[in-house]
């Protein structure tokens, strides 16, 4: 009897040794698992699975300012669809993210608002855009949405906001950079249309003139089915303008002159710019034509930076009027 229980040692040993071989195996099994997977985890984090290019005012890409004055705007990233060899066959097939944006201004200083369907490019000293930067379709220029009152943006700090009645007696029209027209599919882009972030004071005959008629020619060629990418802005040509309003910390500055870009894509990609004086205009659109890149020149803004190098340069030397039936 001894005997036998002496034989059943080994094997008893034997059976432990293979029991806490089988564990120690499992284990390293279920962590190279969960290595797998958190590798994975990490190769796909921050990825959206609809990488569509949406100008919301969402908390991730809206630069809020509310309550402070000491702040740094951050550019929207820039998309990686633009290779500089791209051919230019089928750009109508081709979708580009943020095409209308351009590129971080290094001339003045600039905050960044995304509205719901535009970008301003803001400037607190001159207290007025840089720009405001669109894309433009049939479908935006139909729909129900009204017309409202114009408003403070509340996304700026108390002490940099423009309040409507900075531009009361002033002599100056509260001037739509991206016009109200532009936004009839949306309540909510109509509103922001009339936040003063989106104002320039505008001389009355032009505001209701000549700018009012070049906006309604950009809804014609988009209700013809056309993509148009706009910017559009103010110049300053003295480091002092004219400015207007009764507050002693805020006052807004009058533009001498107005710019606006117009990029119209498809299979034959073509641009145009315009450079106008803020004052009554009788002339015909065409007269105040010029390529896009004399308004660089001029503004120190890179428009369209996220085309290929060579279509960009190709639309923004070339300026024909009559190609758009002007």
């Amino acid at each position: 009897m001894k005997k036998q229980k002496q034989n059943r040692k080994p094997a008893l040993v034997l059976l432990v040794c293979a029991c806490v071989f089988a564990v120690f195996y499992l284990a390293i099994t279920l962590k190279n698992c969960s290595g797998s997977d958190r590798q994975n985890q990490d190769k796909w984090s921050g990825v959206n699975a609809d990488d569509s290019y949406v100008t919301g005012g969402t908390a991730e890409n809206t630069q809020s300012v509310a309550g402070s004055e000491n702040f740094t705007a951050e550019p929207a990233p820039k998309s990686a669809d633009a290779e500089a060899d791209a051919p230019s066959e089928g750009l109508s097939q081709v979708v580009y993210e943020q095409l209308e944006q351009p590129a971080p201004i290094e001339k003045n200083p600039e905050v960044l608002l995304f509205k719901s369907a535009f970008i301003v490019s803001y400037n607190l000293i001159t207290s007025c855009p840089n720009y405001v930067a669109w894309h433009l379709t049939d479908a935006r220029t139909k729909g129900g949405a009204k017309r409202g009152d114009y408003i403070e943006d509340m996304v700026l700090g108390e002490s940099s906001r423009v309040l409507p009645s900075d531009f009361s007696r002033s002599g100056y029209d509260r001037g739509h950079m991206c016009p109200a027209g532009d936004n009839k599919n949306s309540e909510q882009a109509m509103a922001e249309s009339f936040m003063m972030t989106n104002i320039c004071p505008q001389d009355h005959d032009l505001n209701g003139g000549w700018w009012n008629d070049l906006e309604i020619r950009c809804r014609e060629w988009a209700n013809k089915g056309a993509d148009l990418y706009i910017v559009c802005g103010p110049i300053f040509d003295t480091p002092s303008p004219k400015k207007i309003g009764n507050r002693k910390n805020l006052r807004v500055s009058v533009p001498d002159r107005f710019f606006k870009v117009i990029l119209m894509m498809g299979d034959a990609p073509k641009a145009i710019g315009f450079i106008v004086p803020n004052l009554d205009l009788h002339e015909p659109i065409s007269k105040f034509a010029v390529p896009v890149d004399r308004v660089e020149k001029i503004t120190g803004i890179d428009f369209y930076p996220n085309l290929p190098d060579g279509l960009e340069r190709k639309v923004e030397r070339d300026c024909q009027p009559a190609a758009w039936g002007l």
